[in-house]
């Protein structure tokens, strides 16, 4: 079975071997990396691994901001993509974790019926008091999310969706792939949830823009789970940041996207099973020299870049707030606060 991942990145170089190695331990078999604008060598890494046949890197196509979308629409004319049988379109910070079988796609496809798409259910990981940045496998360091089935108060929570090369496909979206609205009843792929349940209908159709990307949790991690590591580290957080807004100075910083997904009312262990042969897989792919180098030359420029955040005030004072941050998603807190529950229990 070939399947390709298909995602964008932009100075993820510290995390691209975890999750090269960790996607390959589940079934990957070939990678379609887009690329833009990186100071961290994440582009040389890809470059390095590509000439290894281990990977495809490009560079974005896209001539205005909609990075992704421009980068998936050139994924279609590419042999990597065309001739997979399954496609997964994902980001560096999201890692498949399948609960039946061998753990791996394949066994995930078979559980649920082999239909023409699999759409799983994040689960938010959140930073867990870790501030500093460290070099070992984010799957290993963060380990507290949500309670599964509800996040930021809403049961519906978004997916991420593996896609049979016969579904008849418009277009790919990050987190679902479309077909024609003029498709008849009787076409429409046979679309399942992480549990092997048919999808919503009103997703399915793409009814409402509430049920574009997302739909009820509840029973839908049965057999597969979409870790999702947002935050990571506090350190890497700040460069991400900086990654996305790159002119701070003067502007108030929003922290809502960090207390969104930085609730740690649930632990979560499962994914760690994979941790012994992913320690394996890293240290294959660190056996290169070159490869080991590029590696650590990103790891490095990383944290250079951090210290360099750090000794600016706006970045400093961005630290404090996330520091002091409340842990329920701003959500929570105003349904406490509705229920006057707010100073009793809302920081706890």
């Amino acid at each position: 079975m070939r399947i390709t991942a298909v995602t964008c990145v932009k100075n993820e170089g510290p995390f691209l071997l975890e999750w090269i190695a960790y996607n390959r331990l589940i079934g990957v078999s070939d990678f379609l990396f887009y690329s833009n604008d990186c100071s961290d060598g994440t582009d040389r890494l890809l470059d390095a691994l590509a000439a290894r046949g281990i990977v495809h890197h490009l560079p974005n196509p896209a001539e205005g901001r909609n990075y992704q979308m421009e980068a998936l629409k050139d994924s279609r004319r590419h042999d990597v993509v065309t001739k997979a049988d399954w496609v997964w379109v994902a980001d560096v910070d999201e890692f498949l974790n399948i609960h039946v079988g061998d753990h791996t796609i394949p066994a995930l496809i078979d559980a649920c019926g082999d239909p023409q798409a699999i759409s799983v259910s994040f689960q938010f990981f959140a930073n867990g008091g870790v501030e500093a940045y460290q070099d070992k496998p984010v799957i290993s360091q963060f380990t507290r999310s949500h309670t599964p089935d509800i996040c930021c108060a809403d049961p519906a929570i978004e997916v991420k969706t593996l896609v049979r090369q016969d579904f008849p496909l418009q277009y790919y979206g990050a987190h679902r792939p479309f077909f024609r609205k003029s498709l008849g009843k009787d076409q429409r792929p046979a679309w399942t949830d992480g549990a092997g349940r048919q999808v919503p209908f009103k997703y399915l159709v793409a009814a409402t823009r509430d049920r574009i990307r997302k739909f009820p949790a509840k029973g839908a991690r049965l057999h597969a789970t979409l870790n999702h590591y947002a935050l990571r580290s506090l350190d890497s957080y700040l460069v991400k940041n900086d990654r996305g807004d790159v002119n701070r100075e003067n502007r108030a910083f929003d922290d809502t996207y960090w207390r969104e997904r930085n609730d740690a009312a649930f632990e979560d262990l499962s994914i760690q099973r994979y941790l012994p042969a992913l320690n394996d897989a890293l240290g294959a792919l660190k056996s290169d020299p070159e490869i080991a180098a590029l590696h650590q030359d990103s790891v490095r420029l990383h944290r250079e870049r951090r210290d360099a955040l750090l000794a600016q005030p706006s970045y400093l004072a961005m630290r404090d707030q996330l520091r002091a941050a409340p842990t329920l998603p701003p959500q929570e807190e105003a349904l406490l606060r509705d229920l006057g529950l707010w100073e009793t229990e809302g920081t706890a």
